[in-house]
């Protein structure tokens, strides 16, 4: 048996060298500069069939995912009631491992295979700089997000509601414990608004920002195996059924694009763009090549976002068709999330209109700490190192308020035997990291000051006495 040998980059420049690697691993030769026997080679195990050496790698990532999570404490609730500029000091990070694999993975008789990702999460106390018992101070989203909801409904309901507030002692701050927040928490609210206002909400039972997502899936994607055709491998070609989706206001916008994220096709250049489908966004995004790097000794290119990712339509003209939009660097996906007025930015507002994050003391949006960036082995195609971190703010006319809560990197480092492993048989998977970001603020209705007056003097703080315990990130 030949041993395997490492690709060779002299002067940072990719050469025709590779390694060849024979399906299933029966018998290994190194390949030679322009050798068709190693193209060949590479293209058979870089698909996604069983007998490519990928595949098992591709059904269940054998890299640990650790979603570091931090949250935004509100230091000043009483303030922010009296008009206030916010302010927030971050805490954590809660770190959770992220188990996740593929299931009903079905093979189509058009070059296609469709499955399911399965996530789970696990607290890990060991990595974590606080307890899932640590009591964090934030607005009450449910009330915000209802009272939002309720802008343009007869105002017998809106009397309904803010009666319901009071009744039930709902206010404009809560006190949870982390645990409460991520994974739910029984509310009255919730089960009053099924009631008399059913699908306003998609959840019925516990209210948690992680709650629908644990121990789910983030729809069936159905992707080119590249079998029969390799210029399409792992293009989308369906997500949940759909070849387009209907949730923007133009077909550029609706378009499903690119890969499901995991891999792209081999053979990258620095004019090669990078997009993908994202279901979380509910949008194709779109990067762009900027510099060339290692990871671990591996070569690497490096890529980001466009600054008009997020742009607004009059920075952005093809951007007009996820408007109704807001300042520039903050996008409205508020039709794909049960029309609630959510909006998709990079963290801490980073490349947005500078005017968001001084609204709130406690953001420092940096471009080393929140951009988004992928590194991908060129050969292969396959990411070797990702930082995808995404920001959802939920905005709110109605009630004075902000509140940040930020996932952090979700991380996965390649290291060990799956990284000799792939440095040696070019097979590695993709870690990514991603953010959500929840902000609420009031802008006063002029023609409804009665019941403005009445719910505002509802929304007291939350009672005090409760200790925070202070995270040293």
């Amino acid at each position: 048996k030949g041993r395997p040998v490492s690709p060779l980059w002299p002067q940072g420049r990719l050469w025709a060298a590779v390694l060849a690697v024979w399906g299933g691993g029966a018998w290994r030769q190194p390949c030679l500069p322009s050798s068709w026997a190693c193209l060949f080679c590479l293209l058979q195990n870089v698909r996604i069939d069983p007998s490519s050496l990928s595949f098992n790698m591709w059904k269940e990532i054998p890299v640990p995912f650790y979603l570091s999570v931090y949250f935004f404490d509100i230091v000043n609730p009483d303030a922010i009631l009296l008009g206030e500029k916010p302010q927030v000091q971050e805490r954590g990070p809660y770190v959770y491992r992220e188990f996740r694999h593929k299931s009903n993975i079905t093979f189509n008789d058009n070059d296609t295979v469709s499955f399911l990702e399965y996530r789970s999460f696990q607290f890990q106390p060991d990595k974590s700089h606080g307890l899932e018992s640590d009591y964090i101070v934030m607005p009450n989203i449910l009330v915000l997000a209802a009272a939002m909801l309720m802008e343009n409904k007869p105002m017998s309901l809106k009397l309904i509601m803010t009666l319901a507030f009071s009744t039930l002692g709902e206010r404009a701050f809560m006190n949870r414990t982390v645990g409460e927040i991520m994974w739910g928490y029984e509310d009255p609210l919730i089960h009053l608004i099924n009631k008399y206002l059913p699908n306003m909400f998609p959840f019925k039972g516990k209210f948690g920002l992680f709650a629908e997502l644990n121990n789910s899936d983030s729809g069936l994607f159905t992707v080119f195996t590249g079998v029969k055709d390799f210029s399409r491998i792992h293009l989308v070609d369906k997500w949940n059924g759909l070849s387009k989706v209907s949730f923007w206001h133009s077909d550029q916008c609706n378009m499903i694009n690119g890969t499901s994220g995991q891999m792209w096709a081999p053979f990258m250049t620095p004019e090669t763009s990078l997009e993908f489908y994202s279901p979380e966004a509910c949008r194709s995004m779109n990067l762009i090549y900027k510099e060339s790097g290692t990871f671990e000794g591996i070569p690497t290119y490096r890529f980001v976002a466009p600054s008009t990712l997020f742009a607004n339509g009059s920075v952005y003209p093809p951007n007009e068709g996820f408007c109704p939009c807001r300042e520039s660097g903050i996008q409205n996906v508020s039709t794909c999330r049960f029309n609630a007025p959510l909006f998709l930015s990079h963290p801490h507002f980073y490349n947005a209109d500078p005017v968001l994050a001084e609204a709130v003391l406690g953001l420092h949006p940096n471009q080393e700490e929140h951009s988004l960036f992928l590194d991908i082995h060129p050969v292969t195609g396959i990411p070797m190192n990702c930082s995808v971190k995404l920001q959802l703010s939920l905005y709110i006319k109605a009630i004075r308020a902000h509140s940040f809560v930020v996932l952090r990197p979700q991380s996965g480092a390649m290291e060990g035997k799956p990284l000799r492993t792939f440095y040696t048989q070019l097979v590695l998977m993709p870690s990514e990291k991603c953010y959500l970001f929840w902000s609420s603020s009031k802008k006063g209705s002029k023609d409804k000051e009665a019941i403005q007056a009445y719910s505002e003097s509802l929304m007291t703080s939350a009672p005090k006495g409760t200790v925070l315990q202070e995270a040293r990130l």
